[in-house]
Protein backbone atom coordinates (compact mmCIF):
# COMPACT_ATOMS: atom_id res chain seq x y z
CA UNK A 1 0.00 0.00 0.00
CA UNK A 2 1.08 3.34 -1.10
CA UNK A 3 -0.09 6.79 -0.19
CA UNK A 4 -0.89 7.25 -3.37
CA UNK A 5 -3.96 4.46 -2.85
CA UNK A 6 -4.76 6.87 0.18
CA UNK A 7 -5.46 9.76 -1.17
CA UNK A 8 -7.54 7.72 -4.06
CA UNK A 9 -9.27 6.54 -1.57
CA UNK A 10 -10.76 9.79 0.33
CA UNK A 11 -11.82 11.17 -3.43
CA UNK A 12 -13.64 8.41 -4.16
CA UNK A 13 -14.92 8.77 -0.21
CA UNK A 14 -15.92 11.96 -0.29
CA UNK A 15 -17.53 12.33 -4.04
CA UNK A 16 -18.87 8.73 -3.36
CA UNK A 17 -18.63 8.65 -7.92
CA UNK A 18 -15.50 7.38 -9.76
CA UNK A 19 -15.78 9.73 -12.44
CA UNK A 20 -16.21 12.66 -10.24
CA UNK A 21 -13.22 11.43 -7.90
CA UNK A 22 -11.12 10.88 -11.10
CA UNK A 23 -11.73 14.43 -12.31
CA UNK A 24 -10.26 15.88 -9.04
CA UNK A 25 -7.28 13.48 -9.00
CA UNK A 26 -6.86 14.74 -12.50
CA UNK A 27 -6.34 10.59 -13.46
CA UNK A 28 -8.32 8.54 -16.31
CA UNK A 29 -11.61 6.78 -14.52
CA UNK A 30 -10.16 2.68 -14.97
CA UNK A 31 -6.72 3.23 -13.59
CA UNK A 32 -8.48 5.01 -10.33
CA UNK A 33 -10.61 2.05 -10.09
CA UNK A 34 -8.03 -0.35 -10.45
CA UNK A 35 -6.34 1.35 -7.27
CA UNK A 36 -9.16 0.89 -5.20
CA UNK A 37 -9.08 -2.38 -6.18
CA UNK A 38 -5.50 -3.29 -5.23
CA UNK A 39 -6.39 -1.63 -2.27
CA UNK A 40 -9.44 -3.61 -1.32
CA UNK A 41 -7.40 -6.68 -2.14
CA UNK A 42 -4.43 -5.40 -0.05
CA UNK A 43 -7.02 -5.01 2.94
CA UNK A 44 -8.79 -8.26 2.34
CA UNK A 45 -11.94 -6.20 3.14
CA UNK A 46 -14.26 -3.95 0.59
CA UNK A 47 -14.57 -0.72 1.65
CA UNK A 48 -17.44 0.57 -0.95
CA UNK A 49 -20.77 -1.19 -2.60
CA UNK A 50 -21.41 -0.39 -5.83
CA UNK A 51 -25.07 1.16 -6.40
CA UNK A 52 -24.20 1.56 -9.53
CA UNK A 53 -21.19 0.87 -12.07
CA UNK A 54 -20.11 4.41 -11.31
CA UNK A 55 -21.78 5.61 -7.97
CA UNK A 56 -20.72 3.88 -4.62
CA UNK A 57 -21.42 4.00 -0.55
CA UNK A 58 -18.92 3.26 1.95
CA UNK A 59 -18.85 -0.14 3.59
CA UNK A 60 -18.78 0.18 7.47
CA UNK A 61 -14.92 -1.04 7.23
CA UNK A 62 -14.93 1.58 4.20
CA UNK A 63 -16.11 4.76 6.69
CA UNK A 64 -13.43 3.69 9.53
CA UNK A 65 -10.56 3.51 7.42
CA UNK A 66 -11.62 6.33 6.16
CA UNK A 67 -11.68 8.45 9.74
CA UNK A 68 -8.20 6.80 9.95
CA UNK A 69 -6.81 7.74 6.42
CA UNK A 70 -8.11 11.14 7.71
CA UNK A 71 -5.55 10.95 10.71
CA UNK A 72 -2.58 9.65 8.89
CA UNK A 73 -2.66 12.30 6.56
CA UNK A 74 -2.97 14.86 9.29
CA UNK A 75 -0.26 12.94 11.01
CA UNK A 76 2.01 13.20 7.77
CA UNK A 77 1.41 16.89 7.66
CA UNK A 78 2.62 17.78 10.92
CA UNK A 79 5.42 15.38 10.30
CA UNK A 80 6.29 17.32 7.20
CA UNK A 81 5.74 20.88 9.06
CA UNK A 82 7.63 19.69 12.36
CA UNK A 83 11.08 18.63 9.67
CA UNK A 84 10.36 21.93 7.57
CA UNK A 85 10.60 24.17 10.85
CA UNK A 86 13.52 22.15 12.33
CA UNK A 87 15.09 22.35 9.25
CA UNK A 88 14.58 26.46 9.42
CA UNK A 89 15.87 26.80 12.79
CA UNK A 90 12.10 27.48 14.14
CA UNK A 91 12.06 24.26 16.56
CA UNK A 92 14.45 22.51 18.21
CA UNK A 93 16.42 23.34 21.39
CA UNK A 94 20.13 25.32 21.66
CA UNK A 95 22.39 25.32 24.70
CA UNK A 96 24.09 28.33 25.61
CA UNK A 97 26.75 28.68 27.83
CA UNK A 98 27.61 32.09 29.33
CA UNK A 99 29.90 33.88 31.38
CA UNK A 100 28.31 36.62 33.92
CA UNK A 101 29.86 39.51 32.71
CA UNK A 102 27.90 39.50 29.28
CA UNK A 103 24.62 39.36 31.46
CA UNK A 104 24.87 43.39 32.03
CA UNK A 105 24.56 44.14 27.99
CA UNK A 106 24.29 42.27 25.06
CA UNK A 107 22.90 38.78 26.12
CA UNK A 108 19.35 40.25 27.45
CA UNK A 109 19.07 41.70 24.35
CA UNK A 110 19.93 38.80 22.01
CA UNK A 111 18.28 36.42 24.00
CA UNK A 112 14.90 38.43 23.67
CA UNK A 113 15.72 38.94 19.96
CA UNK A 114 15.66 35.15 19.60
CA UNK A 115 12.84 34.60 21.39
CA UNK A 116 10.73 36.90 19.69
CA UNK A 117 11.65 35.55 16.29
CA UNK A 118 11.97 31.84 17.42
CA UNK A 119 9.45 31.09 20.29
CA UNK A 120 9.26 27.88 19.38
CA UNK A 121 12.86 26.88 19.94
CA UNK A 122 14.27 25.75 23.97
CA UNK A 123 16.92 28.46 25.07
CA UNK A 124 18.72 25.74 28.10
CA UNK A 125 21.39 28.53 29.59
CA UNK A 126 24.18 27.64 31.85
CA UNK A 127 26.54 30.09 33.28
CA UNK A 128 30.00 29.49 33.09
CA UNK A 129 33.33 30.37 33.34
CA UNK A 130 35.49 30.75 29.58
CA UNK A 131 37.29 28.05 30.69
CA UNK A 132 34.35 25.43 31.81
CA UNK A 133 32.58 26.38 28.46
CA UNK A 134 35.34 25.28 26.38
CA UNK A 135 35.37 22.17 28.53
CA UNK A 136 31.29 22.25 27.38
CA UNK A 137 31.42 23.04 23.78
CA UNK A 138 34.38 19.58 23.79
CA UNK A 139 31.81 17.56 25.60
CA UNK A 140 28.75 18.70 23.42
CA UNK A 141 26.79 20.14 26.88
CA UNK A 142 26.68 23.51 25.37
CA UNK A 143 26.07 24.30 21.33
CA UNK A 144 27.07 27.90 21.89
CA UNK A 145 28.85 30.05 24.71
CA UNK A 146 29.47 33.62 25.29
CA UNK A 147 33.73 33.81 26.96
CA UNK A 148 36.33 35.90 27.11
CA UNK A 149 39.44 35.12 24.81
CA UNK A 150 42.35 34.03 24.90
CA UNK A 151 41.00 30.73 24.53
CA UNK A 152 42.89 27.33 24.69
CA UNK A 153 41.42 25.43 22.35
CA UNK A 154 42.25 27.15 19.14
CA UNK A 155 40.05 24.61 17.21
CA UNK A 156 36.81 26.97 18.22
CA UNK A 157 35.10 28.97 15.74
CA UNK A 158 35.36 32.34 17.44
CA UNK A 159 33.43 36.32 16.38
CA UNK A 160 34.39 39.28 18.70
CA UNK A 161 31.42 40.88 19.31
CA UNK A 162 32.17 43.69 21.77
CA UNK A 163 35.50 45.35 23.12
CA UNK A 164 34.83 47.37 26.58
CA UNK A 165 37.48 49.29 28.55
CA UNK A 166 38.34 48.54 31.88
CA UNK A 167 37.04 51.12 34.53
CA UNK A 168 37.35 51.58 38.68
CA UNK A 169 34.54 50.64 40.93
CA UNK A 170 34.82 52.49 44.23
CA UNK A 171 32.71 54.03 46.54
CA UNK A 172 31.16 57.39 46.39
CA UNK A 173 32.48 58.92 49.38
CA UNK A 174 36.13 57.71 48.26
CA UNK A 175 38.30 60.77 47.94
CA UNK A 176 39.40 59.97 44.32
CA UNK A 177 35.13 59.73 43.12
CA UNK A 178 35.92 63.36 43.41
CA UNK A 179 37.90 62.92 40.08
CA UNK A 180 36.17 61.84 36.55
CA UNK A 181 39.57 60.49 35.55
CA UNK A 182 41.64 58.68 37.84
CA UNK A 183 45.51 57.90 37.10
CA UNK A 184 46.22 54.11 38.21
CA UNK A 185 49.72 55.36 40.13
CA UNK A 186 46.87 56.52 42.41
CA UNK A 187 45.64 53.42 43.27
CA UNK A 188 48.99 51.73 45.08
CA UNK A 189 48.07 51.33 48.67
CA UNK A 190 44.03 50.62 47.60
CA UNK A 191 42.58 47.65 48.94
CA UNK A 192 41.25 45.23 45.85
CA UNK A 193 38.59 42.99 45.19
CA UNK A 194 39.00 40.18 42.65
CA UNK A 195 37.83 37.35 41.48
CA UNK A 196 40.25 33.59 41.33
CA UNK A 197 42.85 33.81 38.19
CA UNK A 198 41.01 30.49 37.26
CA UNK A 199 37.64 31.45 36.91
CA UNK A 200 39.11 33.77 33.98
CA UNK A 201 42.86 33.96 33.41
CA UNK A 202 42.19 36.47 30.29
CA UNK A 203 40.70 38.81 32.14
CA UNK A 204 42.40 38.64 35.35
CA UNK A 205 45.92 39.34 33.74
CA UNK A 206 44.62 42.18 32.06
CA UNK A 207 43.05 43.76 35.36
CA UNK A 208 46.76 42.71 36.78
CA UNK A 209 48.65 44.73 33.80
CA UNK A 210 46.17 47.99 34.52
CA UNK A 211 47.79 47.81 38.18
CA UNK A 212 51.16 47.18 36.26
CA UNK A 213 51.11 50.32 34.50
CA UNK A 214 51.46 52.10 37.77
CA UNK A 215 54.04 50.40 38.87
CA UNK A 216 52.50 47.77 41.54
CA UNK A 217 50.73 44.90 41.99
CA UNK A 218 47.09 45.03 43.58
CA UNK A 219 46.77 44.19 47.25
CA UNK A 220 43.94 41.98 46.70
CA UNK A 221 41.83 41.36 50.24
CA UNK A 222 38.76 39.86 49.26
CA UNK A 223 38.12 37.01 46.10
CA UNK A 224 34.61 36.94 45.09
CA UNK A 225 33.55 34.46 42.29
CA UNK A 226 30.76 36.67 40.81
CA UNK A 227 30.59 40.07 39.24
CA UNK A 228 27.56 41.14 41.49
CA UNK A 229 29.25 39.75 44.37
CA UNK A 230 32.23 41.94 43.87
CA UNK A 231 30.24 45.55 43.36
CA UNK A 232 28.51 44.84 46.50
CA UNK A 233 31.72 44.07 48.51
CA UNK A 234 32.68 47.46 47.14
CA UNK A 235 29.14 49.35 48.31
CA UNK A 236 29.81 47.52 51.75
CA UNK A 237 33.21 49.51 51.72
CA UNK A 238 35.31 46.65 51.78
CA UNK A 239 37.73 47.34 48.69
CA UNK A 240 37.46 48.80 45.11
CA UNK A 241 37.44 46.76 41.70
CA UNK A 242 38.56 47.55 38.23
CA UNK A 243 35.51 46.07 35.73
CA UNK A 244 34.86 45.99 32.46
CA UNK A 245 32.44 48.89 31.54
CA UNK A 246 29.42 47.17 30.67
CA UNK A 247 29.28 46.67 34.65
CA UNK A 248 28.36 50.16 35.03
CA UNK A 249 24.63 48.70 33.90
CA UNK A 250 24.80 47.09 37.42
CA UNK A 251 23.89 49.57 39.92
CA UNK A 252 24.26 49.66 43.63
CA UNK A 253 23.72 51.77 46.22
CA UNK A 254 26.91 54.18 46.99
CA UNK A 255 28.80 52.86 43.69
CA UNK A 256 30.43 54.95 41.68
CA UNK A 257 32.15 53.90 38.63
CA UNK A 258 35.22 56.11 37.24
CA UNK A 259 37.47 56.21 34.00
CA UNK A 260 41.21 55.86 33.80
CA UNK A 261 43.63 58.41 32.26
CA UNK A 262 45.41 55.86 31.27
CA UNK A 263 44.33 53.51 27.90
CA UNK A 264 43.53 50.08 29.25
CA UNK A 265 43.35 46.68 27.78
CA UNK A 266 40.32 46.15 25.71
CA UNK A 267 38.09 42.91 27.37
CA UNK A 268 36.76 41.00 24.38
CA UNK A 269 33.60 39.02 24.55
CA UNK A 270 33.14 36.17 22.00
CA UNK A 271 30.56 33.91 20.61
CA UNK A 272 31.66 30.48 20.21
CA UNK A 273 31.19 26.90 18.42
CA UNK A 274 32.46 24.06 17.32
CA UNK A 275 32.40 24.39 13.44
CA UNK A 276 31.29 21.23 12.81
CA UNK A 277 28.24 20.97 15.50
CA UNK A 278 26.20 24.12 13.13
CA UNK A 279 22.69 23.55 12.79
CA UNK A 280 19.86 25.27 11.93
CA UNK A 281 19.13 26.30 15.37
CA UNK A 282 22.65 27.65 16.09
CA UNK A 283 22.66 29.25 12.24
CA UNK A 284 19.37 31.22 13.12
CA UNK A 285 20.80 32.06 16.42
CA UNK A 286 24.33 33.22 15.38
CA UNK A 287 22.65 35.75 12.87
CA UNK A 288 20.64 37.07 15.54
CA UNK A 289 23.92 37.67 17.79
CA UNK A 290 25.70 39.33 14.75
CA UNK A 291 22.56 41.74 14.18
CA UNK A 292 22.13 42.72 17.66
CA UNK A 293 26.06 43.21 17.98
CA UNK A 294 26.43 45.32 15.09
CA UNK A 295 23.51 47.46 16.07
CA UNK A 296 24.66 47.89 19.33
CA UNK A 297 28.32 49.34 17.91
CA UNK A 298 26.66 50.87 14.61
Amino acid sequence: MELRHLRYFIAVAEELHFSRAAERLHIAQPPLSQQIQQLEAFLGVELFQRKTKRQVQLTQAGQVFLQEAYQLFAQLEKAIDLTQRTGRGEKGQLQVGFTSLVTYDLLPVILRRFREQFPEVELVLQELTTTQQEQALFNHRINVGFAHPPLEDNTLNLECIQQEELVLALLETHSLARQENISVKSLWDENFIMFPRHLGPGLYDQILSVCQQGNFSPKVTIEAIQMQTIIGLVSAGMGMAIVPSSLQNLQRAGVVYRAFKEKTPLVETAVVWQPEEMTPVLREFLQIVRSVSAFAHG
